[in-house]
C-alpha cells in the first residue's frame, strides 16, 4: 500500500511518501509544497493545488492521511488552513484517492505509543521506524511522515475496517 501523508497548512503543506506491507515501511519520498507570505491567498491555494496534483500524478498513492484540525486561539489562522486542506482534499477527491484523518492523539499513539508525546519524541520516532539518518526538516514534513505512519499502523487494520463500515 502506498500511502500519502499530509500535513496541512497554507505556507508550507509537508508530505510524505511511503510504501507498507503490514510489516515495514519504505521511504518513497518526502517534502514540503511552499508558497510565499506575499503571494495572494487565492493564489497560494492555487498554488498548492496543482503542486497537490503534481504529486498525486507522480506518486500515485492508494490513500491519503491527513491530520484533523483542532485550533483553539487563532480563528484567522484556521480558517486559512482550513481552506488551503480544502483544496488538498479536493485534489485527492478528483484522483478518487480514499483519505483517512487522524487526529494529533492518534498520530501521537500510533507513532510512540504515548498520546502525550512531545515533538522531538515524535521526530525521533519517525526517524527510527523509517531508519533514516536524520529527522526530517521541515517539521511539517516530519509530520506529515508520522501522519503516513499512523495510517500503515492503525489504517489497514480489522477494527479500523469495521469502524469505516459502520459509517456507511
Amino acid at each position: 500500500m502506498r500511502i500519502l501523508g499530509i500535513d496541512p497548512g497554507y505556507a508550507i503543506v509537508g508530505y510524505g511518501v511511503l510504501d507498507f506491507d503490514n510489516v515495514r515501511f519504505r521511504t518513497v519520498n518526502y517534502g514540503a509544497i511552499t508558497t510565499p507570505a506575499d503571494m495572494p491567498f487565492d493564489r497560494r491555494l492555487v498554488e498548492i493545488f496543482n503542486d497537490m496534483n503534481t504529486l498525486l500524478e507522480k506518486f500515485s498513492p492508494d490513500c491519503m492521511s491527513v491530520e484533523k484540525l483542532y485550533f483553539n486561539t487563532n480563528t484567522t489562522t484556521a480558517i486559512d488552513v482550513a481552506q488551503a486542506r480544502g483544496v488538498i482534499l479536493l485534489a485527492a477527491a478528483k484522483k478518487n484517492i480514499p483519505v483517512f484523518e487522524y487526529t494529533p492523539l492518534q498520530v501521537k499513539v500510533a507513532v510512540t505509543g504515548y498520546g502525550r508525546a512531545e515533538k522531538h519524541q515524535m521526530q525521533e520516532m519517525t526517524k527510527n521506524i523509517l531508519r533514516l539518518e536524520t529527522i526530517p526538516k521541515p517539521d511539517d514534513t516530519a509530520d506529515a511522515l508520522a501522519i503516513a505512519i499512523c495510517h500503515g499502523h492503525t489504517g489497514g487494520s480489522r477494527l479500523s475496517e469495521i469502524i469505516r463500515n459502520n459509517k456507511e
